[in-house]
Parts: C-alpha cells; sequence; structure tokens
C-alpha cells in the first residue's frame, strides 16, 4: 500500500507541476503546434528521465541542496541563458535558418535534456513536495521499493503531462493553419522567460 501511495501521489504532483509556463511545457507546446509529434514524444521523454536524478536528489540530499543555495543561482543563470537562446533559436526566420538553430530544434531528444539539466526549479519543487509528503506522514520512502515508486510517479507524471500537452497544441494548430504568429508565441514566451530569469539573478 505505501509503494502504491507513494507511485501515486509523486504522479500527481508531477504532472500538476509540469502545468506552469516554463522551457520545458513551451517547447513542447511548440513541437505539438508544429505537429512534430515524433520529436516531441523524444523531448518529453528526455525531460522526465532528467527529473528522476532531480527527485532522487532531493529526497537524498535536502541538506546538502538547500544549505548550498549557490548551486542554485549558478542553475538560475544558466537557466536564463538557455531559456532566452532557445527563444532566439525558436523565432529565427525559417527560411534562414542558422545551423545551430537547425540541428538543436531536429533532436528533440537532446533540446529535452539540455532544456531539464537547466531547470532550477525541479529540485526545490521536489524538495518542498517531498518535505510535506513526508510531514503528513503520506510517505516514508524508508526502503527502496517505495522510493523507486516515487521515483517512477515523478518521471511517468512529467512525461504524461508533457505529451498531453504537446498533442493537445496539435488540435489548437490545425484550427489555426494560417495562423503564423500562434507559432511564434512559445518561443516570444521563452525569452520575456529569459529575460526575466537575468533580472531576478541580477537582482
Amino acid at each position: 500500500m505505501e509503494v502504491f501511495l507513494a507511485f501515486i501521489l509523486a504522479f500527481f504532483f508531477s504532472f500538476i507541476g509540469s502545468i506552469p509556463p516554463g522551457a520545458i511545457n513551451l517547447s513542447i507546446i511548440q513541437l505539438g503546434l508544429e505537429h512534430r509529434i515524433n520529436v516531441a514524444w523524444r523531448f518529453a521523454i528526455a525531460a522526465a528521465i532528467i527529473e528522476y536524478p532531480y527527485a532522487w536528489l532531493a529526497v537524498k540530499f535536502a541538506e546538502w541542496i538547500t544549505s548550498s543555495p549557490l548551486i542554485l543561482d549558478n542553475l538560475q543563470l544558466l537557466t536564463a541563458v538557455v531559456m532566452t537562446l532557445l527563444g532566439i533559436f525558436s523565432l529565427w526566420p525559417s527560411d534562414k535558418p542558422s545551423k545551430l538553430a537547425e540541428q538543436f530544434n531536429r533532436s528533440g531528444f537532446r533540446r529535452g535534456i539540455v532544456l531539464s539539466i537547466f531547470n532550477p526549479l525541479a529540485v526545490p519543487y521536489w524538495l518542498g513536495i517531498t518535505a510535506y509528503l513526508k510531514s503528513q506522514r503520506w510517505v516514508y520512502l524508508s526502503n527502496v521499493w517505495e522510493l523507486q515508486a516515487y521515483l517512477a510517479g515523478v518521471v511517468l507524471g512529467s512525461l504524461a503531462m508533457l505529451v498531453l500537452m504537446a498533442y493537445l497544441a496539435k488540435r489548437i494548430a490545425v484550427q489555426f493553419q494560417q495562423s503564423t504568429w500562434l507559432k511564434k508565441v512559445p518561443g516570444i514566451t521563452l525569452v520575456v522567460l529569459g529575460v526575466y530569469a537575468f533580472i531576478q539573478y541580477i537582482l
């Protein structure tokens, strides 16, 4: 029962944790708008895989991570850079794409790995969720089976939401085939979020 509950809770919080706008879900939405579902699947799998070590770190090294704000600060700066560059690549004119932008956008798995590694919200998010669930005595994570069920829920919850976003975006794109501005929305949002992250880091 504890193993099943750990999986369900992790799946639920991972699923809803993927909803707020960010580099990862905005990228998956853009892939859906462009009808690149195969690339979106590879992107989602890569992003979900990276959730595993981040959630594991949150469980195993909570005290070490929270006592090292320098790590989170550097992750925030790196994320600002990655989000801004990705937004620029997404907005690059399609008739004259740069080789770097074309190669990066073509590889969904590589793109998902890079964005997920530089996602500063993953570790503190799972630190907070894990601490809350433990304080409520809903999970204990005291044995390997319960821990692995918890981490599996994290991975599958993230994957489920990202794939759902891609398919919903594809359906929306069918209704707006002639709207070129629609495909630019994720790129513009990424640039705005990247600049905002830079401002937060500076201040």
